[in-house]
């Protein structure tokens, strides 16, 4: 099973927030049960933190594909410096 990856990028300056949804990231691995795929935050955001919108202010390091499609995950500027491009990987 290969994994597949799509991602768009997403641009945040200070303060923003921006939910998670299949349109940014989304994987499949050729099974029939992608909502079962787990996201580990290898290299966390350099200017804020990934954060599971129940639990805001506290950083993740993995998350589900479940979480993705019901909306449950946020990237958070932590209002450092002004726009940022940087990637989440």
């Amino acid at each position: 099973g290969d994994i597949v990856l799509l991602a768009k990028p997403v641009t945040l300056t200070e303060g923003d927030r921006v939910t998670l949804t299949t349109d940014v990231p989304v994987a499949t691995d050729g099974t029939s049960k992608p909502e079962k795929l787990l996201y580990a935050v290898s290299l966390p955001p350099v200017h804020g933190q990934i954060e599971h919108i129940n639990y805001p202010g506290v950083p993740i390091s993995s998350y589900r594909q479940l979480d993705v499609v019901a909306q449950k995950v946020s990237d958070v500027h932590d209002n450092s410096h002004g726009a940022s491009k940087e990637s989440l990987r």
